[in-house]
């Protein structure tokens, strides 16, 4: 399946490991359509993990030719290069792609990576291996088209669509994943404010732990 990607910017208050509350902004990867697809998307996916108010900063394209998802606590960036000789010139010729990869180190995203691309028939080199500040990926999934009405349980293709419908200058409010928010649109970054502020159950271990402010967990083999 085809994915374009983007890069949504979100700031929020969050609590961190000293248990002070600090305003901080991070990425998103999400899979989307368009510019105001992306930002819908952004608020309909990362809503239910966020208590208090929260704003889409910025959202850029993302050059990510594939990625591969699945355990793991960081996301890294890979970029490989493919060798392929040029029949009439016998000199090699190198074309570069880039592949984000979950895993919870390094050394695990390199072996992904040989992982996933054992088979393939093309020569290619790891040039590059670095961690990104990427606190989660929202890759499209299909969902049931005949949902016509906002679901309180679940992300519904109808808060994604309304979302998407709004125009610049508006303020109203919806349901997102079970929680009433008003999306403020009347200024330079769209706000998302809950109508009535409520914290996630301590207890409630949704999302990363890196978006909830603690050190990622290492994971038992």
């Amino acid at each position: 399946m085809l994915h374009t990607w983007f890069e949504s910017k979100v700031r929020y208050e969050k609590t961190m490991e000293n248990g002070k509350d600090k305003k901080v902004v991070e990425p998103y990867l999400v899979d989307a359509l368009s510019f105001t697809e992306a930002e819908a998307r952004t608020i309909e996916e990362v809503t239910p993990f966020i208590s208090g108010e929260f704003s889409i900063m910025a959202i850029k394209r993302a050059s990510y030719d594939e990625t591969f998802l699945g355990d793991g606590d960081r996301f890294f960036k890979c970029r490989l290069a493919f060798i392929t000789l040029d029949e009439k010139t016998a000199a090699e010729k190198k074309t570069k792609s880039n592949i984000l990869v979950q895993a919870d180190n390094l050394q695990e995203a390199k072996d992904k990576v040989v992982e996933q691309m054992k088979g393939t028939m093309a020569d290619y080199t790891i040039e590059m291996v670095k961690e990104t500040d990427i606190m989660d990926v929202y890759p499209y999934s299909e969902r049931a088209d005949h949902i016509d009405s906002i679901d309180e349980a679940a992300n519904s293709p109808v808060v994604s669509h309304f979302i998407t419908s709004l125009p610049d200058n508006c303020r109203t409010s919806v349901q997102v994943g079970g929680k009433s928010v008003i999306i403020d649109k009347t200024g330079p970054a769209t706000r998302v404010i809950p109508e009535q502020p409520d914290e996630l159950p301590k207890d409630e271990s949704s999302g990363s732990d890196r978006r909830k402010g603690k050190a990622p967990k290492k994971k038992k083999s």
